[in-house]
C-alpha cells in the first residue's frame, strides 16, 4: 500500500501547495488532500503522474512513514521572515538527508559525537573552551567542515534551489546536524559552520536554538572560535587600514566584515573607524560578495571517503540513491556534489582499516 504521508513529503520537499500539484497532475485538490490523508489511494496512473512531477520514483511512495523535523529543533535565522515554502522544502530535504545518515551509519563506523556540553558560559568563554577541549590553541583553522566532521558532526548541505535558507543546526537522538547553505562565498560558509557549532554547543538540546539572543550569541561563539582574540591581537595593528584588514581576513579565511566586526568588538577599531572600514569596504564589493577571497568553498571529507569507498565497491551514485528511493539529482543536493569527487578514480578510502563488523573506519583529519 501506499503510504499517504510520503505524498505530502515528496510535495513539500518540491516547495508545492496543494492546488500548485493539483495544476501539474489534473487531479482535484479535493483528491489530492485525500491521497495525503490516507482517505483514498490514487491509481497506479496518478501515482505515475505525481512521481513525475514531484520527481522522486514511485518505489518512495511505498516506504516507511518519516517523522517530520520539528520547526522548534531546528536554529533557523530570522524564522519569522522565512516563508513556510522554502522553509518546509528545506526542512524535508534535511529529513531525507538523515535517511542518507542511517544508510551510511548501517556501513560505516563513523566519529563519535565530540560536542561538549558547557553549562552556560558567555560565548568568548565558550569558544576558548572548545578550542582547548579540541587541541586548537589559537591556531587559524584550515578547514571548519572537516574540523566538525572529526569531532561527530553530521554536515550536509540544503538544497541550492532555496538560496534564501540560510544554515541551521540540530540534535537528533544524540547526534548533531549541521546544513548548510553551500550558494554563499566559501568564508561566509566557514562562518555559518562556526555559527551552526555555537549553536550546538551553547544551546545543546535542551535550550531553544531559535530567537535573537540565540542568534547573538551564535555569532559571538563563531567570531571568537575563528579569530582567536590574542591570535587578532599579535597578528593585527590597533586602528588598522582596510589594506591590512584585507590581508589580515587572510590569516583565519574569514570575509573581510567580518574581521572588521572582531577588531572593532575587540577595541581595535573605534565606533567612527568602524564605520568608516565598513563604508569602504561596501564601496569596494564587500558587502556583496568576496572579491579576490578564497578559491573554493569547504566540502565534506566524510562524506568523499564514503562514495570513495563505495565506488572502490562497485557501488554507484545511482545505486545508493536507488536504495534511498530518491534520484540520483536529489541525494546529489543533500552531499555538497561530493558525487564528482568520487567518480574522479581515487581509491584511496577502500585502504581504510576495516572493523571487526566489516564496516570501514572512516578516520578523518582535522
Amino acid at each position: 500500500m501506499i503510504t499517504s504521508s510520503r505524498i505530502t513529503t515528496a510535495r513539500k520537499r518540491r516547495g508545492l501547495t496543494l492546488a500548485e500539484l493539483s495544476t501539474r497532475v489534473a487531479v482535484s485538490v479535493q483528491s489530492l488532500s485525500n491521497y495525503e490523508r490516507g482517505r483514498t489511494e490514487p491509481t497506479p496512473d496518478t501515482l505515475a503522474r505525481l512521481a513525475a512531477a514531484l520527481d522522486f520514483p514511485e518505489s518512495f511512495f511505498f516506504q516507511p512513514d518519516l517523522e517530520p523535523i520539528p520547526l522548534d529543533a531546528v536554529s533557523f535565522r530570522a524564522r519569522s521572515k522565512l516563508a513556510a515554502g522554502p522553509r518546509d522544502a528545506a526542512l524535508w530535504a534535511s529529513r531525507l538527508a538523515l535517511e542518507l545518515h542511517s544508510w551510511i551509519e548501517d556501513r560505516f563506523r563513523l566519529p563519535a559525537n565530540d560536542i561538549p556540553t558547557l553549562g552556560r558560559p558567555d560565548p568568548e568563554t565558550a569558544a576558548e573552551m572548545i578550542r582547548a577541549r579540541w587541541g586548537l590553541g589559537t591556531a587559524p583553522i584550515s578547514n571548519m567542515v572537516h574540523l566538525l566532521e572529526a569531532h561527530g558532526v553530521r554536515v550536509f548541505s540544503l538544497p541550492p534551489e532555496y538560496a534564501d535558507v540560510d544554515a541551521f543546526a540540530m540534535w537528533r537522538d544524540g547526534t548533531p546536524f549541521i546544513f548548510l547553505n553551500t550558494l554563499k562565498t566559501p568564508e561566509r560558509g566557514r562562518f555559518d559552520a562556526a555559527h551552526e557549532l555555537g549553536h550546538l554547543i551553547l544551546h545543546g538540546e535542551d535550550r531553544t536554538l531559535a530567537g535573537p539572543q540565540a542568534e547573538q550569541e551564535a555569532n559571538a561563539f563563531a567570531s571568537a572560535f575563528l579569530m582567536p582574540r590574542s591570535s587578532v591581537i599579535e597578528h593585527m595593528p590597533k586602528t588598522p587600514l582596510v589594506q591590512q584588514i584585507l590581508r589580515g581576513r587572510r590569516i583565519w579565511k574569514v570575509a573581510a566584515l567580518a574581521l572588521t566586526y572582531r577588531l572593532h568588538d575587540l577595541d581595535m577599531l573605534s565606533d567612527w573607524h568602524y564605520r568608516r572600514t565598513c563604508i569602504e569596504l561596501g564601496k569596494l564589493g564587500y558587502r556583496r560578495g568576496e572579491p579576490s577571497g578564497m578559491p573554493g568553498r569547504e566540502s565534506s571529507q566524510l562524506l568523499d571517503k564514503v562514495f570513495t569507498a563505495m565506488k572502490s565497491k562497485g557501488m554507484t551514485l545511482h545505486h545508493i540513491a536507488r536504495d534511498l528511493h530518491v534520484s540520483p539529482e536529489e541525494l546529489s543536493s543533500w552531499v555538497f556534489g561530493l558525487i564528482v569527487t568520487a567518480r574522479s578514480g581515487r581509491t584511496s578510502a577502500s585502504t581504510d582499516p576495516v572493523t571487526r563488523e566489516g564496516r570501514p573506519r572512516l578516520s578523518l583529519v582535522q
